[in-house]
């Protein structure tokens, strides 16, 4: 009940002062007022005001978010498992594959990591460049 007292008030202030920007032809900062200062009520008419009350001071429904907080800790650490094997997992086929190669035989190929492959350098050969910054007078 007094949530409901308390947005209503708000509500009404803010009617107020959108008045007093409209009566000083601030139409569209009036406009603007008045929307913000119509949500407190809407949000008091739908009951979202008594629903987000009898939440707060609910034990069940902090025990929910402690639940809810706990599979999401869940999920996020069992993730990073996997992603941590995952990576010893690539990085034990890299080692073997050498090792296991004979000494006449070609190379395996590379294992996939799924990062692309960094452009071999071509030394110093600029002149690309060169003649770009040479267009441009620079």
């Amino acid at each position: 009940m007094l949530a409901e007292t308390i947005c209503s008030a708000v509500s009404t202030a803010g009617l107020g002062i959108a008045a007093i920007a409209a009566y000083r032809k601030r139409f569209l900062s009036a406009a603007r007022i008045a929307a913000y200062a119509l949500v407190p009520l809407g949000l008091v008419m739908t009951g979202a005001v008594a629903w987000i009350a009898d939440t707060a001071f609910s034990p069940v429904a902090w025990a929910g978010f402690g639940v809810l907080g706990l599979a999401w800790l869940l999920l996020l650490s069992t993730r990073a498992v996997e992603r941590r094997r995952a990576g010893r997992a690539g990085a034990a086929v890299a080692e073997a594959a050498p090792r296991a190669a004979a000494p006449g035989a070609p190379a395996p190929p590379r294992a996939v990591t799924g990062k692309p492959r960094a452009a071999e350098p071509a030394g110093d050969d600029f002149s690309d460049i060169e003649a770009i910054l040479k267009k441009h007078g620079i």
